[in-house]
C-alpha cells in the first residue's frame, strides 16, 4: 500500500537510532533518543495559495531531512512506522 499525502504534507521514514555511543558503549532501547532526521518517502501537491494555485513543495522524494523531535504524526502502515509532517515542520535538507 502506498501512502499519498495531501496538500503540504510529507511522509518521512525516521533513520535508525544509534546502538552505540561515540565511546563504544551500547545504548539500551529505553535510553535511545528519537532520531530527528529521516528520508522523505512521499510529498503532497503543495499548499494552496490565495489565488487558487499550489506552491511547489521544497522537498522531493529521497531527500534526507531534519525535523523537531516531537514533530508530525506517527502512523504504522503494514508494520512500518512512518511520520506525516507538515512541510513547515521540516527544518532543513541534509545535502
Amino acid at each position: 500500500m502506498k501512502l499519498v499525502p495531501l496538500g503540504d504534507k510529507v511522509v518521512v521514514r525516521r533513520t535508525e537510532a544509534e546502538d552505540r555511543s561515540s565511546g563504544g558503549i551500547v545504548i539500551p532501547d529505553a535510553a535511545k533518543e528519537r532520531p530527528q532526521q529521516g528520508r522523505v518517502l512521499s510529498v503532497g501537491d503543495g499548499c494552496r495559495l490565495p489565488d487558487g494555485s499550489r506552491a511547489k513543495p521544497q522537498v522531493v522524494e529521497g531527500d534526507r531531512v531534519l525535523f523537531n523531535r516531537f514533530a508530525g504524526t506517527e502512523v504504522v502502515i503494514e508494520g512500518e512506522e512512518l511520520l506525516i509532517l507538515d512541510e513547515r515542520e521540516i527544518l532543513a535538507v541534509v545535502a
